[in-house]
């Protein structure tokens, strides 16, 4: 059975927990995605005891901070064992086009040329459009456009091993355009960037992310049977689990996950 190796699951500015970021695998082959803002990802890939030399496929959803910095580490760690013959086969990185260019563009200002000299040899940046199909790690995936109000980003959805279709939507609002991508789908994995009962505190709506209910409603309606829910805040860690729990289960009669850092949830 695939697990999902959470590695992260806060917004940008949260310092309690990692940024979002995660691992998909079953056996020694793991497919990341996302990377967070720094060099923590290091940190984060050893407590789950992720090597890299088993990291082969990864997905770059867009160009924010606290997903793209932490693939600059990546690279260079797996750029460092290519170097020394410790990393057999080549990395591909998929994302869309324009986010090729910025990738890019911070390996170049940020990376030493021996380094920068693998991407397009043994790095392969790989630009992906809206409902675009590729196999990583042998799993289909189609990448979708997610239409966002602030960077080009994009999601996927793919069908595991068991028959259970997985759709990840980014860390931005639903738009119904992606309804074909998503509905139906078995796991659900969104952003909640508070609970709705906090909504004045947090203000979700003017930095363009949802509430806890309304994304309990958006599952109710696609007929999703599992939901996870992160890219959070952090005030309240500790209770985070049990308070959108709660709050969710008014909206959503589906199984709910609200995963701390480094949690694995079998698929």
């Amino acid at each position: 059975m695939e697990k999902l190796i959470v590695l992260g699951t806060g917004h940008a500015f949260v310092t309690k927990c990692y940024n979002t970021c995660f691992a998909i695998t079953k056996g020694k082959e793991y497919i990341l995605v996302d990377a967070g803002g720094g060099n923590g990802i290091l940190g984060v890939l050893e407590k789950a005891q992720i090597p890299f030399a088993g990291i082969h496929n990864a997905f770059v959803t867009h160009r924010h901070t606290d997903h793209l910095l932490g693939m600059v580490w990546v690279i260079r760690s797996i750029a460092s064992l290519i170097l020394t013959d410790r990393y057999e086969g080549n990395l591909n990185i998929y994302c869309h086009r324009e986010l090729v260019n910025n990738i890019l563009s911070v390996t170049d200002a940020t990376l030493d040329k021996v380094i920068t000299d693998l991407i397009g040899r043994r790095i392969i940046l790989v630009p992906v459009a809206d409902g675009q199909k590729e196999i990583l790690a042998g799993y289909e995936f189609t990448f979708f456009d997610i239409h966002s109000k602030k960077e080009k980003q994009f999601g996927f959805t793919t069908k595991l091993n068991s028959g259970n279709t997985l759709s990840f939507l980014g860390d931005e609002p639903y738009d119904s355009i992606c309804r074909e991508y998503v509905e139906n789908s078995d796991w659900l994995l969104s952003e909640a960037f508070c609970l709705y009962s906090e909504r004045e505190i947090f203000k979700p709506y003017e930095k363009n992310h949802s509430t806890v209910k309304e994304v309990c409603e958006l599952a109710t309606q696609l007929n999703v049977n599992n939901l996870i829910l992160w890219h959070t805040e952090d005030k309240n860690i500790e209770q985070r689990k049990q308070l959108y729990t709660d709050e969710g289960k008014m909206y959503y009669n589906g199984n709910i996950f609200v995963p701390n850092d480094l949690e694995v949830i079998e698929l």
